[in-house]
């Protein structure tokens, strides 16, 4: 779709996301206090923070109770998934990074065979910890990092990118594509022979309070909360709302659809047609039951919603 035919209807699009008085679940689980507890216990042993985030959300929802707990130790900050992100503005998203405190930032992209950004992790983080004292482990030959992050960010694929590109080795972690794949807490892996490197793996956690209904919002359409503790419906339209509010319509063509749209039921009905997916339901007449097809509207913003995981959508920046 050309930009210019988008753009007549800016002015018809949402300014402000209307949540209708939700909240976002609490999602806390058992093993998520018990992995940040048993974390906690087993700094001593390491010698830097590896905190891992969704690139397309740098400056929201990272969990504040990592800094506060585990912020006595170096720390490198990877945002992942670079390859779905647009970095266009990456040096202002760096600058408010620093002014938070953060200056030690790598963007990689886990998944893909041959990082680049991979290779400069293991020097990248070696001139981090040389540059504080290693206290209690000054005498250890060997290096122990623990990665963080919260769920579905990528941290078992960045232990298996590192083991790919430094031992030569396959995976040693198991990935999905939701949140709460990992559920062992501190799992010793190995990730570098020279220098001897081990990486903690740990489960994502989320804090126990999100710190709004909006950042809950941007957690859960990247996948870091499970899509039903939200609603499919709710995050499909958050999503419509952020592509049009970013200008960003290529799913006008994906979806074959006229023109860009604010509606969502008018896009999910679209997209259903467009994939043939409907249900039969039974409607009550006044002359009987009559079984009748209709679109599925579920399914259709399930294929909307990974769509957009996927990057078939655009890169995209939320933050």
């Amino acid at each position: 779709m050309k930009l210019y035919q988008a753009l007549r209807n800016v002015d018809k699009f949402r300014t402000v996301f209307d949540f209708g008085g939700r909240d976002v679940a609490h999602w806390f689980p058992g093993h998520m206090a018990k992995g940040l507890k048993q974390m906690k216990a087993n700094l001593k042993k390491v010698d830097c923070i590896i905190e891992i985030h969704d690139a397309r959300i740098p400056l929201s929802g990272r969990n504040p109770v990592f800094q506060d707990t585990l912020d006595v130790r170096p720390h490198l900050l990877i945002l992942n998934k670079m390859d779905l992100a647009d970095l266009s503005n990456k040096q202002r998203i760096l600058k408010k990074l620093e002014k938070e405190g953060v200056r030690n930032v790598l963007f990689t992209d886990c998944l893909k065979q041959r990082d680049i950004n991979i290779k400069k992790l293991v020097p990248m983080v070696m001139e981090i910890i040389q540059s504080k004292q290693r206290f209690n482990r000054e005498e250890n030959t060997n290096y122990c990092l623990m990665v963080i992050g919260v769920p579905n960010v990528g941290k078992s694929s960045l232990i298996n990118s590192m083991r790919r590109t430094n031992l030569k080795k396959g995976r040693a972690t198991p990935v999905g594509g939701e949140p709460g794949i990992t559920k062992a807490v501190l799992t010793r892996i190995k990730v570098c022979e020279r220098p001897i490197m081990y990486l903690l793996d740990t489960p994502g956690v989320l804090p126990p309070k999100i710190e709004s209904v909006e950042t809950g919002m941007k957690l859960a359409l990247c996948g870091n909360i499970l899509d039903h503790l939200v609603g499919e419906d709710i995050i499909a339209d958050y999503l419509l709302y952020s592509l049009n509010r970013l200008e960003k319509f290529s799913y006008v063509d994906k979806y074959e659809l006229e023109e860009p749209c604010d509606n969502i039921q008018h896009v999910l009905k679209r997209i259903a047609a467009k994939l043939g997916k409907t249900q039969r339901v039974k409607a009550f007449t006044g002359v009987g039951n009559v079984t009748i097809t209709i679109p599925n509207y579920t399914a259709a913003a399930y294929d909307f919603i990974r769509a957009f995981r996927k990057g078939e959508l655009g890169q995209v920046m939320l933050d």
